[in-house]
């Protein structure tokens, strides 16, 4: 069996590159394969010098150990040294033949030429070149002087008329208040209130051009065509700014949120609001450019409104359903009582024969409160709290953001959570109003029915939208420094709290009948204690009062009062007594009776302080200029001097 010799082999590396990394796809990413200088130089850093020096040091102790073993003997005569100089000599004649000859080589060209890589020749035509140089500067010199043309007529048309503003400083006022972004070779502007946070999808874009350029670019119509249509851009060359301004057709005209409030009995629907788009759009040049884009965003504020309004009352879930027909939603504010909100739109801009409809019924503060409570959505968008920690998410309160540390509940949680639409706060804001209405009319009805006592009312003037208070001072003339009854009444949402003098908190519904008993109930009260108060400064005695009395018939509101008053030394009584529905009725009674000494029944004089029986006064009869007065006078005459 035949054993073949140890042969070395070559094992070259694969094609493909090294992968230098792989991402967080799957992808591998491989490195450039390396130039031929690259790869020399890479193989050449294998190379380990220190061991080739190490190699040819024990190649030369080799060599000189086998010289020494051939060392003649003593005998010879020694001759070794001889030999190798000169061989050493013949090896460095040799290298120096070789470095000659490569130099040769090198330096003369008759033996070897080294010529560079060729490269791909490229023809050249000359004349081509120049042909290109002199197209693209006489294209560069069109251009320049197109716009030295346009510099000179602009500069000749501003000496020409003064009144003229420039361009470029109209363009600066424009930019000042308004969005502007150059695209291509047009300026465009934006309405929209998208950087408040707004996500109406509707676009607010307008374009911005120059006066002269449209100037000549109608000039065929407005000159030609005397008799042309009002459609037609005849007045363009009547416009005192140097720019025009070009909003869509759809944001031309006037537009307004008209809010109303009615009776079922009524025809809710019978305005005649301007559907969105009934009439031809006809732009007004001779508008100015901030007249214009101010309507015009005006008419896209009042469009997101209403779009806002419209999907929120589709939205809610209310005990009376909301409907929305066309450019009006109808919500229930109270029962028999109906909201209209309507988006009223003309699109024929600046046409003095358009006729819109009618403000007379329509509601300023409720139309004023919906734009103030968009406005506060679009502010608290732009606004938002900052973060607490600095790394916590935007968005959330700054009593949400603290919940945690303050141990918040799952209560506390769901009320923050809790918001309000734009609808709903609308609606509160409606049915306050009613209710305020209904109570000023409740109380300036019994100020005009009821003549004594006196009823003032002090409206607070720092309100809420959604609460208001009003005083109710019930005063009698002429002794309004002894005697004053008052009532606070906080008006809210759905209804009344009522705050009485002696300090009871009364919860009213929105039936006006209610405030209308309370009050009745409060003047009643007022005479009684204004009475008592006129008793003390007379000096007659206060024996017995009673804001509930039982006795006789029943009352049809509330019950009757009395009280009961002697004189200062107990011979005279006075019983009075008041219903809540205003009527007074005053009895007296002499003590002893007037036939006690007659008989002889009874001789001691102890049984004469009994009074007799109580006998009505016709208070109609009775002089002075009101309850009191006349209770005071009564007093003064039954008063026994002796």
């Amino acid at each position: 069996m035949a054993y073949s010799t140890s042969v070395n082999i070559s094992i070259e590396t694969q094609a493909e590159n090294i992968i230098q990394e792989i991402s967080y796809d799957g992808q591998e990413i491989y490195q450039p394969a390396l130039s031929m200088s690259d790869n020399l130089s890479k193989l050449a850093q294998r190379i380990d010098f220190s061991k080739v020096d190490e190699d040819t040091k024990q190649q030369e102790v080799e060599v000189k150990s086998e010289e020494e073993s051939k060392e003649p003997s003593p005998n010879v005569p020694v001759s070794g040294w001889i030999d190798s100089v000169v061989s050493k000599l013949k090896r460095a004649a040799t290298e120096i033949c070789v470095i000659s000859d490569v130099l040769a080589v090198t330096k003369e060209k008759r033996y070897m030429i080294l010529d560079p890589i060729p490269t791909d020749s490229i023809e050249t035509k000359p004349m081509a070149q120049i042909y290109l140089r002199k197209k693209a500067l006489a294209s560069a010199s069109n251009i320049i002087m197109s716009a030295v043309d346009r510099l000179r007529s602009s500069q000749n048309e501003f000496i020409r008329n003064r009144t003229t503003p420039d361009f470029h400083i109209e363009l600066l006022r424009l930019r000042q208040n308004w969005r502007l972004k150059k695209v291509s070779t047009a300026i465009i502007g934006d309405l929209s209130y998208k950087t408040a946070g707004s996500k109406f999808g509707q676009s607010g874009m307008f374009e911005v051009t120059k006066a002269e350029d449209d100037i000549q670019s109608n000039s065929g119509i407005s000159s030609s065509s005397p008799s042309s249509s009002p459609g037609q851009n005849v007045s363009i060359t009547k416009s005192p700014s140097a720019l025009r301004v070009t909003v869509p057709t759809e944001l031309q005209g006037v537009s307004y949120i008209m809010v109303l409030c009615q009776k079922d009995q009524e025809n809710i629907f019978n305005t005649s609001f301007n559907l969105l788009g009934s009439a031809p759009a006809t732009p007004n040049p001779d508008m100015h450019w901030q007249q214009k884009l101010e309507a015009a965003q005006n008419v896209l504020f009042c469009k997101e409104l209403f779009n806002q309004l419209a999907k929120e009352a589709v939205q809610l879930q209310a005990t009376i359903p909301h409907m929305v027909v066309g450019n009006q939603i109808s919500a229930t504010v109270f029962p028999g009582i109906q909201l209209i909100i309507g988006l009223c739109h003309s699109s024929t801009n600046g046409n003095p024969n358009t006729i819109l409809p009618s403000k007379t019924d329509h509601d300023h503060v409720l139309e004023h409160s919906l734009h103030q409570l968009l406005r506060e959505v679009h502010h608290r968008n732009t606004h938002q709290p900052f973060p607490h920690p600095s790394s916590g998410p935007l968005g959330p309160s700054k009593r949400r953001a603290v919940a945690g540390p303050n141990a918040a509940d799952r209560f506390e949680l769901l009320e923050m959570s809790k918001s309000q639409t734009l609808l709903e706060q609308i609606i509160e804001q409606a049915q306050h109003f009613f209710m305020r209405l209904r109570t000023e009319y409740v109380i300036d009805t019994l100020a005009k029915e009821v003549k004594d006592p006196i009823i003032i009312s002090h409206w607070n003037s720092l309100n809420s939208p959604t609460q208001a208070c009003v005083k109710v001072t019930i005063v009698s003339h002429g002794f309004d420094c002894i005697c004053r009854t008052s009532l606070v009444v906080h008006v809210m949402k759905k209804s009344l709290k009522c705050i009485c003098r002696d300090g009871r908190v009364m919860y009213l519904s929105y039936e006006p009948q209610e405030l209308r008993d309370l009050i009745f109930c409060q003047i009643y009260q007022h005479q009684i204690m204004g009475v008592q108060s006129v008793a003390k400064t007379q000096g007659w005695q206060f024996l017995a009062s009673s804001s509930h009395l039982g006795l006789g018939p029943v009352e049809p509101m509330g019950n009757a009062s009395s009280c009961l008053l002697a004189s200062p030394i107990g011979d005279r009584l006075i019983s009075v007594k008041c219903e809540p529905q205003g009527n007074v009725s005053v009895s007296i009674a002499h003590s002893p009776k007037k036939d006690f000494f007659g008989g002889q029944l009874v001789k001691e004089r102890k049984w004469e302080n009994l009074g007799g029986s109580f006998k009505k006064v016709r208070w109609d009869k009775m002089e002075g200029k009101n309850f009191l007065n006349k209770i005071e006078l009564l007093m003064a005459s039954l008063t026994n001097s002796t």
